[in-house]
């Protein structure tokens, strides 16, 4: 059955699943701040619902405490996270724009589900993502863009079936493109975790990211940041 055959369904299962799917609050906590000693690393973490936290109770067990925490014991991390629940691309650009002008060494950058579900063309995405580690470099200073990709979406429980499916081929589509993209890139670099799907690196609401997946993230962005070196 193609995917237009299907695209009814697909429509129904969308709306369906945002009416009955569990809508968890962004992760609690300061959003700056300054951790560790030694050598200043500035940070930037932008991006949606995952940035913000969605699916950990605390900023300390998301994200961006995660990672500050693994940066922390070789330097002392300055940093920033700008995020919020449902923005795509296009959205946390729009938002940056009107931010003042502020300088980090590095950005860590988690966009695409929402791209992703309002089906935003692959094209159109690439174009807005390399817009994003433009303006990043530009207004923001940023040596080093570290742009996480889409999540496995086509193991999110909260999706039924075929929509989960769908969603799954379209997130692997973004990631290849993405990839292929930066390869070489001269401040843009595509970074993902590696290690094998688990279904306890899900939230409750069977979407977002647990405390445990926020800390196999942190793990891999933080060790990709140290051995970069811009402290």
């Amino acid at each position: 059955m193609t995917t237009l055959a299907l695209a009814p369904l697909l429509v129904v299962q969308g709306w369906y699943v945002k009416r009955v799917t569990p809508r968890l609050p962004e992760a609690e906590g300061a959003r700056q701040g300054v951790t560790g000693q030694g050598k200043r690393l500035r940070l930037l973490v932008v991006g949606d619902s995952a940035a913000a936290g969605v699916g950990a109770v605390h900023q300390r067990e998301a994200l961006v405490g995660q990672l500050t925490a693994e940066l922390a014991t070789q330097c002392e991390v300055s940093w920033l996270l700008i995020a919020k629940t449902g923005f795509t691309t296009a959205d946390l650009l729009a938002h940056l724009a009107q931010q003042r002008s502020q300088h980090f060494d590095v950005a860590v950058v988690s966009l695409g589900v929402n791209d992703v579900t309002r089906r935003v063309a692959t094209r159109h995405w690439l174009k807005q993502q390399q817009e994003l580690v433009e303006l990043l470099a530009t207004k923001f200073g940023v040596q080093k863009v570290l742009l996480s990709g889409v999540p496995p979406m086509g193991h999110f429980k909260a999706l039924p079936q075929p929509l989960r499916w769908y969603v799954g081929l379209y997130a692997k589509q973004f990631n290849r493109q993405l990839k292929k993209h930066f390869d070489n890139h001269a401040y843009g670099y595509v970074v993902s975790p590696k290690a094998r799907f688990e279904p306890e690196f899900l939230a409750k609401d069977g979407f977002h990211p647990s405390p445990i997946a926020y800390q196999r993230w942190a793990k891999v962005v933080a060790k990709e940041i140290l051995q970069i070196g811009l402290m």
